[in-house]
Order: C-alpha cells, then structure tokens, then sequence
C-alpha cells in the first residue's frame, strides 16, 4: 500500500485484522489463506463522483459522492450511507472493510460496502437535504440494485433520508425493490430495523455476562457507561433498563451527561434526548434544564469514560476511536468488566491492547473486549431481514424479528468463542479472545466463498 496516499482509518482496521490473524494458528493451518487476504484488502470496485445541488438561495452547492463496492463473495453489497463533512475514502473503506466480517458473521448472505458524501446536514433547511439526497441518487442508482448493492442509513441519514433515496432511484429505475434498507415501516421497511444496533450489543453483552458468570448474572443491578446519543445508543440504553441495569452516561460530541442518582439516566430522559436528536440539537441545550440538572451533570467538551465513576459494563456507541489507552486503564480502574463496540471501530488499537493484556493477566477478574463487527452486528443483520422481507413480500411482527435477531447476537457470540478457543487457545482460566474470534470467524467464511468462486486458488 506504500504507493498510496496515507489512509490511516483503513489502515487501522486492516492491521487490528492481521495482527490478529498472524498471532493465531490460522495461517499455519491455512497458509494459502495469506493470498485470499492480500486480495479481500482491495475493495472490487471504487465509485467517485459529484453531487451538484441548489441550496434555498439559489446557488450551487457541490459535494463529493462515494461508494465503496469491497467485498460480494457472500452476497450483494451492504453497507450505510453516511452524509457527514469527515467522510473520505479512507473512512469509508475502514468501514467497508470491516463491514465485510461484520456481515459475515451474521449468517445471512451479505457482502460488504459502504458509502456517503461530505456533505454536513446539520444548519441545512429540510429542503436543501432533501435536495441533496435527490442529486446524490441520480448517480448512486446507477450502481446499486436488491441483487448487487443495498445501501442502508448510517450517520447524518436517517429513516426520513431513506424515504427521500428511495423515491428518487424509483422515479429513475421504475423500480419498487428492496434497494435500500431502513425504510418506512407501510413501505417495506421492517419493524425492529431503529432499534435492532442498539438491541443488538446489549443482547451480545447478555452472553458475555452468561458465559463469564456461569449463568448466574444478567444486567440486572449492573451499571452501564454508555456514550453516543443517536439510534444506538439510545436503544441500547432503553435495553439495559429493562433488562433491571442502570445507565450512568450518555454523549455527543460536544460533551457528556454523567447520572449524579442511583437511578441513573431513566427511560423518560431518554425520550427527551430522541426528540431533541431529530432536531439536531446538543445535549448541552438541555443539560441545565430542571428535568436533567437534578438527575444528571454536563461535562462540557469529553466523554463519559474518566467520569463515570464504578462501572459494570461500557458500550461505546458514538463513533470511531472513541476509547484511548488512558480511557481504557481508566474504566479497568473503575472496575468494567465487559466492553463491547455499539460503533465501528470504538476502541484504538492502544486501547484494545490494554483490554487484551487485562483479559490474559487477570484471567476470570479480568475486562473481556467484544468488537464492533461482533457485537453491533444487530443492525445489519435486521437489514438483512428487511432484504428476506422484501424479497419475499411479506412482513414479520415485532416479535418475530426480535427473536431472529436474538438468534444472530446468539450466534454472533458462540462463533467467536468457538474460533478464538480453536485458533488462539486461552490460557486456564482466562476468557478466550473475542476479537481474535470473530476476526478469524468472520474472514475465513468470506475467504473460503471467494476461493470457491475463483477469486484465489
């Protein structure tokens, strides 16, 4: 890759993936499996382009489009669309790529992609947005299709984006398919698809807890450091407390709200933060008010991790590297025992390192890590649900959705664990790696497809 330009978020997942790989027994058992990683680290397809659109006064307004088509041995390209001014190739490859394993690990037939623009919503009119998301489509439809490309929402593109995508690529197509997934619940969208990230790393968390305690504890009477407050951490939070846990801290990138009552951050906060969300307002707007200052305390400008005191379990769910090497020593200092990504790529790999070394020094009183491409699969995989669905023209109930996704997060979990106990074998005593699990779990399907279907021999 040395003839490329600098593209440190990607080359931050490629290598948690490989230093993986190479310090398991994978590549001595499967010494081929080498070539089938040099060519899975190379997206099959990179589309670029312009997005030309008129703003409320008038002028022209340009952005730049992606998507990046990485992996489809396993299935069509899935992956979200995310409209955020960070967005670059080097982002939405590190989250392609990675979302290659994620989908993988579900079980369902889904490839790996991802895309969006640098375009900011925020301060932008409804008009101007959905502006956008029309012009943004006119060249995206060109590439995507239910049987080779299903892009879904992911940050700055919410259920409404979706709709305004949707209506777009219909009008150009002529076509009503399961292109896009996260869409209205009257038209194909499935039920649980909001909630199913959030659901999702607190039902892979109830197995951690399972598997760790021997059965004998759940989230009930645990404190919870959750930080984000969009669709998944909100959903998570909403989760933790039925299942009798409390969480004691929410953010945004402005800053974080720490619980100050046994209490913690109540499901009727949480409704207040939805609402205030979908505005695109800050936590800051709200902190001071009689209903949060009595129940919680604003840190203006960090995230919860060094603030929120004793902690049972963490649930980074904001965005990328959101964990550091001092957050991590931090919250073992504060006694977590579980951490598992709600966002892609939670933790730096300084932090990871502190989560492994704990995990392989103190044994069963160790913090046991989960990776994001474990435990927030959730999402996609309801959006691979939501592709079933649409394909067959029906519709699940709530609860039928909630139990197959239950059944993935199970599976998801057991996966992992079998791997890493086969390919990196835990010390007596110790909890097996979950990250080196779930790597080697999730590259292996996707490398032995590809060699099937010709792609390496």
């Amino acid at each position: 890759m040395s003839n490329l330009p600098s593209e440190p978020e990607f080359e931050q997942a490629y290598k948690e993936l490989v230093s993986t790989l190479e310090n398991s027994s994978l590549f001595e058992k499967n010494p081929e499996y080498k070539k089938a990683l040099k060519i899975a680290s190379i997206p099959e397809r990179i589309i670029q382009f312009r997005v030309v659109w008129e703003d409320d006064k008038g002028e022209v307004q340009v952005n730049r489009g992606y998507r990046v088509q990485f992996n489809s041995a396993l299935g069509p390209y899935k992956g979200g669309l995310r409209f955020h001014p960070t967005v670059n190739l080097s982002v939405l490859k590190f989250l392609g790529f990675e979302q290659i394993f994620k989908n993988a690990l579900t079980g369902l037939n889904m490839g790996g992609g991802k895309g969006g623009a640098d375009f900011d919503p925020k301060g932008k009119s409804d008009n101007e947005i959905r502006k956008f998301c029309c012009a943004f489509m006119s060249e995206l439809g060109k590439h995507i299709g239910a049987d080779t490309d299903v892009p879904a929402g992911d940050i700055g593109v919410s259920g409404r984006e979706i709709g305004w995508l949707f209506g777009q690529y219909k009008k150009q197509t002529k076509l009503w398919e399961g292109v896009l997934t996260g869409k209205g619940g009257t038209w194909g969208g499935s039920l649980i698809r909001p909630e199913a990230t959030g659901y999702g790393v607190v039902y892979y968390v109830e197995h951690m807890i399972k598997y760790a305690s021997g059965g004998k504890e759940s989230f009930s009477g645990k404190k919870v450091a959750i930080s984000g407050s969009g669709n998944v951490a909100q959903y998570a939070a909403l989760k933790v407390i039925e299942l009798g846990g409390t969480v004691v801290s929410l953010s945004d990138s402005k800053g974080a709200i720490i619980a100050t009552t046994d209490k913690g951050i109540e499901a009727e906060l949480i409704e207040v933060i939805a609402k205030l969300k979908v505005e695109r307002k800050q936590l800051s707007e709200v902190a001071s008010t009689s209903d949060f200052s009595s129940k919680v305390k604003y840190v203006d400008g960090a995230r919860p991790w060094l603030h929120v005191g004793e902690v049972d379990v963490v649930l980074p769910s904001a965005t990328q590297n959101e964990v550091s090497k001092e957050e991590a020593e931090g919250l073992i200092k504060a006694g977590a025992k579980f951490i598992a990504e709600g966002s892609n790529m939670g933790c730096t790999q300084e932090a990871i390192d502190v989560f492994e070394a704990d995990r392989k020094s103190k044994k069963d009183q160790a913090i046991w890590y989960a990776p994001g491409k474990a435990a927030n699969a959730g999402g996609v995989a309801v959006s691979g649900l939501e592709m079933a669905q649409n394909s067959a023209r029906i519709k699940w109930t709530s609860e039928e959705v909630d139990e197959k996704l239950k059944d993935i997060m199970k599976n998801c979990f057991e996966n992992g664990l079998q791997t890493a106990k086969t390919y990196v074998t835990p010390a007596e005593g110790e909890y097996p790696s979950l990250v080196a699990g779930s790597n080697i779990a999730g590259f292996s399907k996707v490398a032995a497809a590809m060699k099937d279907q010709g792609d390496w021999w």
